[in-house]
Parts: structure tokens; sequence; C-alpha cells
């Protein structure tokens, strides 16, 4: 027999009255929410905060750079690289040791420069790797919306692609080193020349890894970054080898320091030429040492193109990560 009341019992609203109304005053009802315990575990363990969160993206970017955690792919750029440059070291120890020469064919300070398009193809394929896919893949604010702020993740960042060049030069520089000590070289000369030629690849790995990522995070497709990367490299460097030959035909041999300003392996040049006692590398037919004013001037660059680029890249992520 039909019935207005609900099965369960319960008599229903009161006639008169509408669903969410109090019976005896005719007001709306006061809400109930219930919260239902689902079975879900609570986290009890310890917090590891910002620090331990900046040396796991640290860590992850390093490894991300020689495509460790990458598919077998990616690993091969990064591998063939360090590879040549491995090579190429290996082969003058060989021929130091051969033929018993009293130095090494390459001064330590040199090599970094004699090689420096396979450092401009690292940092070119591997910058956008470590700042473009987040941007095209919309993950920046995911970093953000845990401890991990904007600074921790351009220092992270930053320091991860400048260790990773870093790896890349100073390795065939070490490899050089023991081969020089096992033709029994002096032992201190060349441990002055290593040195002095890891303070210069350190410097080095930071300008290239801050201009490397500046302009890759400018755009999150990879190809238009590795492009741009390349671009920013060798032109600068193509249009100062000119520019330097066009002085010394002039014989006005204080320009070529100067002009070697322009470019970023003219400033690193110019720096190890004048603080560090390296042979200068310009594109002069004979070695010309820059003026103390123009080495001066070429440290105070690079290290503020160094600061620039940081600072940049903190400014663009205060917009990425929105």
């Amino acid at each position: 027999m039909p019935t207005d009341a609900p099965a369960t019992g319960d008599p229903g609203p009161a006639p008169g009255t509408s669903p969410g109304t109090d019976p005896a005053t005719g007001a709306p009802a006061a809400a109930t929410d219930v919260i239902h315990d689902i079975g879900y575990r609570h986290y009890d363990g310890p917090r590891l905060g910002r620090g331990y969160a900046r040396r796991s993206l640290f860590t992850q970017s390093l490894r991300a750079a020689y495509g460790l955690g990458r598919s077998a792919k990616s690993k091969v750029p990064p591998a063939l690289l360090f590879g040549i440059m491995s090579l190429v070291a290996l082969i003058i120890v060989a021929v130091a040791v051969g033929t018993n020469l009293d130095e090494l064919p390459l001064e330590y300070t040199d090599y970094a420069i004699f090689l420096q398009p396979v450092i401009f193809l690292f940092i070119a394929a591997q910058a956008p790797v470590a700042v473009s896919r987040d941007l095209r893949f919309r993950t920046v604010p995911l970093y953000f919306s845990r401890p991990v702020e904007r600074v921790d993740y351009v220092l992270a960042k930053y320091a991860a692609m400048a260790s990773a060049l870093f790896i890349l030069t100073a390795t065939p520089l070490l490899i050089l080193y023991v081969g020089a000590l096992l033709a029994k070289l002096d032992f201190t000369d060349q441990t002055k020349g290593v040195a002095q030629a890891l303070v210069s690849v350190a410097l080095l790995s930071l300008l290239f890894a801050g201009i490397g990522l500046a302009i890759a995070a400018l755009t999150p497709r990879r190809g238009f970054g590795v492009a741009a990367v390349i671009a920013a490299f060798t032109v600068p460097f193509g249009a100062v080898g000119a520019l330097q030959g066009i002085a010394w035909e002039q014989d006005n041999l204080d320009a070529i320091g100067w002009f070697a300003l322009f470019s970023p392996v003219g400033l690193i040049d110019n720096v190890q030429s004048t603080f560090l006692g390296a042979t200068p590398a310009s594109a002069a037919p004979e070695p010309v040492d820059p003026s103390t004013a123009a080495g001066t001037a070429a440290l105070l660059i690079a290290l503020a193109v160094i600061a620039g680029c940081y600072l940049f890249l903190l400014r663009r992520y205060r917009k990425a990560g929105l």
C-alpha cells in the first residue's frame, strides 16, 4: 500500500515544511559535516625540509646532464662529448710518453680553449634539458608547491649545470696530469700547471652554465634553446676572432685583448693569461698578452655576467612559478 513516509521509518518533513528546514521553527537546519576515515595512513616520519629537496634537485639535474636516469638515446650525446674530451687527453699523453717529450704538447690552460666546440655542444644540448622541459610541461609550480622555493630551484639548477661542465673540463686535465707524471715530467711544473687550469675551468664552468641556462630558460622549446645557445657562443667567438685578426694586420696589438671582452671564451682567455700565466690563445698569428687593464676588465665582466645570469634566472622563475 503506498505511503508518503520513507521506507526507513523516517517520518519525513512535517506538512507545510520543505526538506532542509527545522520542523519546529521553519528555519533552515544547520548543516552537519562528517569526516570519514577511509583508511589512509598519516605520515609521521621526519620532515627533511628545503635542504634535502635542494640537494635532491641538484643530484637529479646533474645526473640528467649526463643522461643518467633517462632513456638510452639521451645518454649518447653527453657520453660522446665526454669521450672526445678524454680521448684527446689520452692521445696527448700517449705522444708525450712514447716520444719522451720534456713537456706536454698542449698546455693545461690551453686545453679547454682548444676543445671549446665540444664544450659549446655540451652546454647547448644539456642546458635546455635542465630548464626547458620544466617550462614546457609546466612542472615548475609543482616544485614550488613543496618546501622548494624559487631561490632553491635556481641555485640547484645552476650548481648542477656548472658541476657538469666542470666534470667535462677537469677530467681531461687530470688525465694529462697523471700522464705527465708517468712520463716523469717535472712534478712542480705539472702540479702548478694543472692547478692553474682547474681554476680557469671552474670560472669557465660558472660563466658558460649561467649563459646557457639564462638563454634556455627563455623558451620551453628545446630546439630553439639549443640553437640560441650555440649562436650565443659561436657568433661572438667568430666576430671577435675576425676583429683580432684585423687588429694584428694593422699592428694594433693592444686592441686584441680588448676585443676579447666581447666573447665568453675571450673573457676566460684574458683572465688566465693575465692572472694565471697562461699563453694567450687569441686569433692573432702569434700570442699577444693582454694588458693588465684588459685582463682585470675581463675578470670583472665574467663575474658580473655570472651574477647577472643568476639574478635573471631568479626573476624568470618568479613568473614561471605562477
